[in-house]
């Protein structure tokens, strides 16, 4: 049989010298192709909670800074007692993510909510099918001063100091003497409220614009005929 000679140490050591740095190169590909990609795992989903999450906390109305505080259970529960013995069609200004107007649908009403915010606005649309009230309830992306909201007869307000005397106003003008606004966290300015219930934070003041407004329903008088 044939005999392999034996390697020298000086070849054996320079051998090793030229598969180790071959080893390292390709050890630090693979930890780079890694890096890489979990830098673009990270980098995504900060982008993907930066799109869902900046609606909940950026204003919710352009005109006036209204940012989105979602209401406590406390304040729906005044805004629902608020509510008792009424009737027709309802709107939430400024309505977030759905739960005043999908707790109102509960009651029976058409409820309806105007919010600034797509995000908030299918969230909500999202609440009311997982709720079953989908059907009751209606959902806009609007800014509330381009809105009319002469048909309705109560309206529930979120808003902030700014904005109440400008809406106070805008209300005034639009909705008819049986119309009832209930405003949550901050009261209106001029209008003297007709029931208030709850405290600090989550106080609730109700409006009849009969009174604020000072309407009177008056029966009609029939003269006589005078016959000559």
């Amino acid at each position: 049989s044939e005999n392999t000679p034996c390697p020298s140490p000086g070849a054996m050591s320079q051998a090793l010298a030229k598969e180790i740095p071959q080893e390292q190169s390709e050890g630090g590909s693979r930890r780079s192709g890694w890096g890489l990609l979990v830098t673009a795992g990270v980098g995504g989903t900060l982008v993907a909670l930066y799109a869902v999450a900046t609606p909940f906390v950026t204003p919710a109305l352009r005109k006036v800074c209204l940012p989105f505080v979602p209401a406590t259970a406390a304040q729906i529960q005044n805004v629902l007692k608020m509510l008792e013995n009424r009737s027709g069609s309802l709107v939430d200004i400024g309505s977030g993510d759905g739960r005043i107007v999908i707790a109102a649908a509960k009651k029976g009403f058409q409820a309806v909510g105007y919010e600034l915010n797509p995000w908030l606005v299918w969230y909500s649309r999202y609440r009311a099918w997982r709720d079953g009230v989908h059907q009751n309830t209606k959902f806009y992306i609007s800014d509330l001063w381009k809105v009319s909201f002469s048909r309705y007869r109560n309206v529930v307000v979120f808003g902030v100091p700014q904005m109440m005397p400008q809406l106070e106003k805008k209300l005034e003008e639009e909705l008819e003497c049986n119309a009832r606004i209930i405003a949550c966290r901050f009261p209106f300015p001029c209008w003297i409220p007709d029931h208030t219930t709850g405290e600090g934070i989550d106080t609730v003041w109700a409006y009849d614009l009969k009174h604020s407004r000072g309407c009177e329903t008056k029966s009609l008088e029939i003269t006589p005929e005078t016959k000559s």
